[in-house]
């Protein structure tokens, strides 16, 4: 397992009512549920600072008309081979 480090940290009462009852529910320690929670946190920036990257690169380099009728294009192919109900 990685080295962890204690620390400590200030909550609202309110905050940490919920935190209690979440933790309860799901069965988790207190360490667990500020991990996984924090996990998520980090994740979603990465997530979104990947978009932003995407949509800066696409906005300086957009499709191209061919780019758009060959995905057309590919895209009637694959679907005219698919069993429709």
């Amino acid at each position: 397992m990685p080295k962890t480090t204690k620390i400590a940290i200030s909550l609202p009462e309110a905050i940490l009512s919920a935190v209690e009852k979440e933790r309860k529910a799901s069965g988790e320690s207190r360490s667990e549920l500020f991990r996984r929670a924090v996990e998520m946190l980090l994740r979603r920036n990465r997530e979104q600072a990947m978009s932003e990257r995407y949509v800066r690169a696409y906005e300086q380099m957009p499709e191209t008309r061919e780019e758009i009728d060959a995905a057309r294009y590919a895209a009637s192919a694959i679907l005219a081979g698919e069993l429709w109900q």
